[in-house]
C-alpha cells in the first residue's frame, strides 16, 4: 500500500444498533465480548496504517467504542443507510477517501481492504467494493447473499438478492468455472467528493426494492467498479452466520490467551 494514499484515507465503520434479523447484533456477545469489538479489533490489528473511526447511532455502541479507545462520530439514528452516515462522518474527519468496513464482519482482511482502497485509486469511478465467485448453488440462490454483475471493464451492471446473471436452462452452470456468478462483499470505498453527492440523493424505487444503497448511486449515474478476491467474508448477517462466526472467534481468543 502506497504510504501517501493511506494517509489520506480512512477507514469509517458505520455502527448502528438497530437490527432486524437480530436485535441488538453488534452488542451480541462472543467469548465475553461483544461483536462491534471483534470487528474494532480486527480491523485495528490487520490495517494499522489507516485511521479508523465508528459512525454510531447513541450512546451505548458509541461509549462501548470509546472505553476501548476507539474513536467515534455520532449521526442522527434516522440516517437511511450506512453510506449516509459514513458521508455525515466525513464531514467531521475530512479524509480524502474512505473506505467502508461493515459493523458485523469480524473476519474482514487485510487483503481485502487494501483489494479495495487499490479498486478505486485505479478506476475512474468514485466508489468501489468487492466480489468473489460463488461456491455454491445453494449460495447463489440464497436471498441473503447478494449478486452482482460486472461488465468486461470491471464496473457493476446490478445489484441484486436475486440470484443474477438468472440461468435459464442448466442451474449447474452456475458451479462450473466459467459461470459470472459473483458474490457481492460489502466493503467500500468512496472518494468524498462522492460522498458529499450522496447524500443530496433521494432514496431511489431500486435501492427500497433490494434494500442494496449501492443502488442509489448507480440510480443517479455513479458507476462502480467491483475488484475480485479469493477471500470470501462471513458478515453476520443471520442466526446461521453468528453460529458459523462464533466459533471461529473463539478459537481465536484462545490462540490470544
Amino acid at each position: 500500500m502506497n504510504d501517501s494514499l493511506a494517509h489520506q484515507t480512512a477507514i469509517v465503520v458505520p455502527a448502528r444498533l438497530d437490527s432486524q434479523r437480530i436485535p441488538r447484533k453488534l452488542l451480541v456477545e462472543i467469548a465475553g465480548k461483544p461483536l462491534i469489538l471483534w470487528t474494532a479489533e480486527r480491523i485495528a490489528r490487520e490495517v494499522p496504517e489507516f485511521g479508523l473511526w465508528f459512525a454510531v447511532d447513541g450512546d451505548e455502541i458509541g461509549e462501548i467504542l470509546k472505553d476501548s479507545g476507539f474513536a467515534t462520530v455520532y449521526t442522527d439514528p434516522d440516517l437511511p443507510s450506512g453510506t449516509d452516515r459514513i458521508a455525515v462522518a466525513n464531514h467531521t474527519i475530512g479524509a480524502k477517501s474512505v473506505i467502508n468496513v461493515q459493523a458485523d464482519e469480524p473476519l474482514v482482511t487485510r487483503g481485502q481492504i487494501l483489494s479495495v482502497a487499490k479498486t478505486l485509486s485505479k478506476s475512474e469511478a468514485d466508489m468501489a467494493t468487492l466480489a468473489c465467485r460463488f461456491e455454491s448453488l445453494d449460495d447463489f440462490r440464497d436471498s441473503n447473499q447478494v449478486k452482482v454483475v460486472r461488465d468486461k471493464e470491471g464496473f457493476a451492471m446490478y445489484f441484486s438478492r436475486s440470484a443474477i446473471p438468472h440461468p435459464r436452462d442448466d442451474w449447474q452452470a452456475v458451479e462450473s468455472e466459467g459461470f459470472p456468478a459473483f458474490r457481492h462483499i460489502g466493503i467500500y470505498a468512496y472518494s468524498s467528493e462522492f460522498l458529499q453527492a450522496f447524500r443530496q440523493f433521494a432514496q431511489g424505487a431500486l435501492e427500497k426494492i433490494e434494500k442494496l444503497e449501492q443502488l442509489r448511486a448507480m440510480e443517479n449515474g455513479h458507476r462502480i467498479a467491483v475488484g475480485l478476491t479469493n477471500e470470501p467474508s462471513i458478515g453476520v448477517d443471520s442466526i446461521e452466520d453468528l453460529n458459523r462466526v462464533a466459533p471461529l472467534l473463539q478459537a481465536s481468543a484462545i490462540n490470544e490467551a
